[in-house]
């Protein structure tokens, strides 16, 4: 999942952030509704969190011009607006959910977890490509029926490629992805990611390398290359 976290409280956006990277998930940071607005416009996100009181306006504006350009990203207001009202207000422009500060942070994370299932289209919950199946609820990733233990990034790394099955995934759309767009990991993260994915699939080979171009998962026989 990657996750667009909007929150001009420094210490709220570090913990929101820290609590989705800390799951697997790649998050995207935004101070402003500007800041908002060219991250939404340059990338695709699984949910939206959004506070309302930002230093440029109301992010119940920004939601509302998205939704109206037809942006159907699931979103959810964090907001110390208390009223019926308020809440009303929110749902009535796009929102999918909006949670009263101050907050309990499972509850916001369950929260974003439920929102994000859903999705702004219907995903399968379950992705199988040959003999690999990855269960999208369960984090759970099994070939030829076998157990496959991952680590956080790893499974966020095989869904990515799984969900575009057949089509290259360039390397910089597999860090963003797994890190977000302004936490760049070590040079080479992702491509210890891929060899130990490699090597946890096992043969036949359905992770490839495409030289110079990115990675590519689908159910072709062939040796893969680094």
């Amino acid at each position: 999942m990657r996750a667009l976290v909007v929150e001009d409280q420094v210490l709220v956006r570090d913990a929101i952030a820290k609590r989705l990277r800390a799951s697997g998930h790649a998050v995207d940071e935004a101070i402003d509704g500007a800041t908002a607005e060219s991250f939404v416009r340059s990338y695709i996100y699984d949910v939206w969190v959004l506070d309302r009181q930002l230093p440029d306006g109301d992010a119940l504006l920004r939601l509302k011009a998205w939704r109206e350009q037809g942006l159907t990203t699931p979103a959810l207001f964090l907001t110390a607006f208390d009223r019926v009202s308020d809440r009303l207000s929110g749902f009535e422009v796009g929102g999918d959910d909006y949670l009263i500060k101050p907050f309990d942070m499972d509850e916001l994370l369950a929260r974003i977890a439920a929102i994000a299932r859903r999705g702004s289209t219907i995903r399968p919950s379950i992705i199988r490509i040959a003999d690999l199946e990855i269960d999208i609820g369960r984090r759970e990733v099994r070939r030829s029926g076998m157990s496959l233990p991952l680590r956080n990034k790893e499974f966020v790394a095989l869904q990515l490629l799984a969900e575009r099955a057949g089509t290259v995934v360039s390397r910089g759309e597999l860090i963003a992805g797994c890190w977000g767009e302004e936490n760049q990991p070590a040079s080479n993260a992702e491509e210890v990611i891929i060899a130990s994915l490699r090597r946890k699939l096992g043969v036949p080979p359905l992770l490839r390398t495409v030289r110079g171009a990115g990675y590519i998962l689908d159910a072709a026989d062939g040796k893969a290359t680094l």
